[in-house]
């Protein structure tokens, strides 16, 4: 628990640090936009590039960890998409729904990574590392198609194949994998410069999520909001250990994957929510009370799944 804690915590400040300065003196309110679009183009790129090109995955067994990973973010989508009809017939919109969809599919591979840094060690890093580049393109294909026809602007097939050529985070996460497939060297000091804008891309991005924040949505979350709390911190885990298990995957890996199910939606939806129309301040509000919800989730669903695991 103490583990958990300390890495969940300094998010979650950040993210409060955000919403004190947006509503203080201190920063312009015309800075907050540039930083979006900064952040958007260059700094997650950079960052999903950084992650890819250099991860380590020898010797892992990646098919069924695929098998198991990219299924379960595919029925978990499948699911929040049959819940369109009955979720319009509550008045929720297309732009809310995006962000439901978002926020029950996405996940936080940073706050996985220094959670399973504690637990696991270097395997622990090494396996997160395998899930984040086996699930990138495939969460980000999906919520943009989302992003694209329920944002509310025009449904043309060529728009949407726009939107996903030229999206920085699928070109990113393309570029990092083909360059770490190929055992492409990326020169010294270019690499260098990429690491640093990545390392300053996840408290920055922080930061936007808490200047995006309204504290009254997250202190009293709406329904709508509650139900991507229980689909991500709750569904996810149980599609994504259950099908892993059945795949034959035990031992600290089995953990690891269901730490990555378990944490909350990952920061970087409420700069895409904001960039493609979809419903920014729900995204805000899901993400604020997912992080506070997971101090208590996380610990039960890997203290539940070290039963399964056989460890």
């Amino acid at each position: 628990m103490t583990v958990v804690f300390e890495s969940i915590l300094p998010i979650f400040l950040l993210v409060l640090l955000g919403a004190w300065l947006k509503h203080s003196t201190f920063v312009d309110r015309s800075l907050w936009l540039g930083l979006e679009q900064f952040g958007y183009f260059i700094l997650f790129p950079a960052l999903l590039f950084s992650t890819l090109a250099q991860a380590d995955f020898a010797g892992l067994k990646a098919d069924a960890t695929a098998i198991a990973t990219i299924g379960s973010i595919s029925l978990m989508s499948a699911l929040v998409l049959l819940l369109w009809p009955v979720l319009r017939d509550r008045q929720v919109s297309g732009a809310s729904f995006t962000s439901v969809f978002q926020t029950a599919t996405r996940w936080n591979g940073f706050m996985a990574l220094a959670i399973a840094q504690k637990l696991y060690g270097p395997i622990g890093l090494t396996l997160t590392a395998l899930v984040m580049t086996l699930v990138i393109i495939p969460i980000n294909l999906y919520n943009i198609g989302v992003l694209v026809w329920f944002g509310g602007g025009n449904r043309d097939f060529r728009r949407f194949f726009a939107k996903i050529v030229t999206n920085p985070l699928i070109v990113a996460s393309v570029l990092g994998i083909l360059v770490n497939l190929i055992g492409l060297k990326v020169y010294g000091p270019v690499m260098a410069t990429i690491d640093m804008l990545a390392s300053a891309s996840l408290s920055l991005g922080l930061v936007m999520v808490g200047a995006g924040l309204h504290a009254s949505d997250a202190l009293k979350p709406s329904a709508t909001a509650l139900l991507a709390v229980f689909l991500k911190l709750i569904v996810m885990p149980v599609f994504m250990v259950s099908a892993s298990y059945l795949l034959g995957i035990r031992g600290d890996a089995l953990l690891v994957i269901a730490l990555g199910a378990a944490v909350p939606t990952a920061m970087n939806g409420y700069l895409l929510a904001k960039q493609m129309d979809g419903d920014a301040e729900l995204y805000s509000a899901v993400a604020t009370v997912q992080t506070v919800v997971s101090f208590f989730t996380i610990p039960l669903v890997l203290h539940l799944t070290t039963y399964v695991a056989g460890t």
